[in-house]
């Protein structure tokens, strides 16, 4: 039998891949009239592109299309690869906007400093500091200038567990408590139930930052913190909702430490700091002495404005949120999380424990304000040491961090290559805005919304409204009810430990004895409350009230500490007189 493409040997045969792209572009066009034959066409009622161009009969009349087939064909496959090149190739955002941008933003938001990068298809193509170290004694923010990422250490402590997945030294459904047998939570069921993945998600029953009384400032180690944690009551059922968790994650560094008999510090260096040569990453505080470039914390003072402040060494909580880098060394640790494990051609965590860590394990709902703010965003939830939602049709990956003084932000969009990290030395919320406006200028949303502005707006109509909202009555100062010694003696509580009041010079001292850095004066206020002047002016301590018990004998029994702090839950602290 003849071969039916002899009379056109210039032509691909239908096996190859030039025709086999034709006939797919043919049959997407089967529905118009594309066919380039007059007739029904061919007379055959066959309206195959392919078929047309390839065994027309002698006498047809389209035999001119052997003239031009091979400009067809070009121009046919230009079709088909020109859209998928353009897209690959199409240029960035506009870097030289994002500058401006960010440093306006910077004045708006009476930030000290900050620094940002952006890596996109395996590149740092922005990486820039602004504003100043410390806004008492400057110094200039660039690049390369450590700040604290606080809660964005938890990606690398879930993905620290993931090479343990992968070298087959534990499983994301193990009980933790095999591994961590003092562990002991406020029911026997999930103590004995608690997974590692429940450890990396939040859904365990706490109410969010309970107990991180127990590291912020205190002497206790990560055994200890673990230990002591069974006195937390829970706020919901276990795997029945959200609470975001410290406590869990130096749970986690646990893990790490005793199924490796490296600390968790060791670990984290040897298995990413050093392959992703991050040779300026910290993994606590008390590394920086000597260390240059390091960026000064900030909190607020009574009118809103920033004022310096200094850091402190909490290693207990490092597995959660003890990491010091910059945005160019953060930058490789977003490329090695863009390529699902891997690193310049090295894998360090699996494909399978990325799509794990990925992986919506605790959802919860979009609430009315986040819809209304993003109609695109269709679902949130908790991954692995991340954050997960949908964005304009792209999943991202993300956390935040809230340092002692420092704000920070890393956004991951993988379908588009791109991950951004914001670090500052600020307790604004300046981070999610800024990141929210990179990723709209890389979807090409350039005529959406200003962030920045909206979110400065709307925080600033919230302080509005809570001004005119009606004040407490202030009341005058009283003489306390009874005198002062009365108060003065040794406190106890069971998760927390030990506090002391003691009479000295006429007043009151106050001290946390697990924290001792921790104290100050109390002042009468009235009856048997005493107003806590905290001795040092860290960032996260809010003004507090010492409330005094009375017994049933008429003496002092205990006391609670009152304090509208939105870190730590001094309510926890339930301190019964002992002596």
């Amino acid at each position: 039998m003849a071969d039916k493409h002899a009379r056109f040997p210039s032509l691909p045969k239908a096996e190859t891949p030039t025709a086999k792209a034709l006939l797919a572009w043919g049959k997407i066009q089967k529905s118009g009239n594309i066919c380039p034959c007059p007739t029904a066409p061919c007379g055959k009622g066959n309206r195959n592109l392919l078929s047309c161009f390839f065994i027309l009969p002698d006498n047809h009349p389209m035999h001119h299309i052997r003239n031009t087939h091979k400009k067809l064909r070009l121009l046919l496959l230009l079709l088909l690869v020109l859209p998928q090149a353009w897209a690959q190739a199409k240029a960035p955002a506009d870097l030289q906007k994002l500058d401006a941008y960010y440093q306006q933003a910077l004045q708006d938001w009476d930030v000290p400093g900050m620094a940002i990068a952006i890596v996109h298809n395996d590149s740092v193509i922005f990486a820039r500091g602004y504003g100043v170290l410390n806004n008492k004694t400057g110094g200039k923010v660039d690049a390369n200038t450590l700040f604290g990422i606080a809660s964005n250490s938890k990606a690398y402590t879930a993905a620290a567990l993931a090479t343990l997945v992968d070298a087959g030294k534990i499983g994301w459904k193990d009980k933790v408590q095999q591994y961590v047998p003092y562990l002991q939570l406020y029911s026997p069921f999930v103590t004995e139930n608690l997974t590692i993945e429940d450890l990396l998600c939040h859904r365990v029953g706490y109410q969010t930052f309970s107990g991180d009384l127990l590291w912020y400032n205190t002497t206790y180690s990560r055994e200890e913190i673990i230990r002591r944690m069974r006195y937390l009551e829970p706020t919901y059922g276990f795997r029945d909702g959200y609470g975001y968790s410290n406590l869990m994650f130096i749970t986690a560094g646990e893990v790490i430490e005793n199924v490796t008999g490296e600390t968790w510090e060791g670990y984290i260096k040897e298995t990413f700091l050093q392959p992703l040569g991050m040779n300026r990453t910290y993994t606590s505080v008390n590394d920086l002495k000597g260390v240059h470039n390091v960026a000064s914390p900030h909190g607020f003072d009574e009118k809103g404005k920033p004022y310096a402040t200094t850091l402190t060494a909490w290693d207990s909580w490092n597995p959660a949120a003890g990491i010091f880098t910059s945005v160019t060394q953060q930058a490789q640790w977003m490329r090695l999380q863009l390529h699902h494990g891997t690193y310049e051609g090295k894998r360090i965590f699996s494909e399978e424990a990325s799509r794990n860590m990925w992986t919506v394990h605790n959802p919860f709902p979009v609430s009315k304000q986040a819809a209304a703010e993003n109609p695109s965003t269709h679902f949130t939830g908790a991954g692995l040491g991340w954050f997960l939602s949908d964005y304009e049709g792209r999943r991202l990956v993300y956390h935040g961090g809230g340092h002692e003084g420092m704000n920070s932000r890393t956004v991951l969009v993988p379908e588009e290559n791109l991950g951004i990290v914001i670090l500052t030395n600020s307790m604004s919320s300046i981070m999610a805005p800024l990141a929210s406006y990179t990723v709209d200028q890389f979807l090409g949303i350039t005529n959406g919304r200003d962030w920045s502005r909206f979110k400065l707006d709307a925080e600033k109509a919230e302080k509005a409204s809570a001004a005119r909202a009606p004040k407490e009555e202030k009341h005058r100062r009283q003489k306390p009810a009874m005198d002062l010694a009365a108060y003065a003696g040794t406190y106890s509580s069971p998760l927390y430990g030990d506090a002391t009041v003691a009479l000295k010079d006429g007043k009151l001292q106050f001290q946390l004895v697990p924290a001792p850095t921790l104290s100050g004066t109390l002042h009468p206020w009235r009856h048997d409350i005493f107003s806590l002047d905290w001795k040092n002016d860290y960032a996260l301590l809010h003004p507090t009230n010492v409330r005094f018990l009375v017994g049933e004998d008429g003496g002092i029994a205990g006391m609670r500490l009152d304090s509208d702090n939105p870190d730590f839950h001094f309510s926890e602290l339930k301190f019964v007189k002992v002596k």
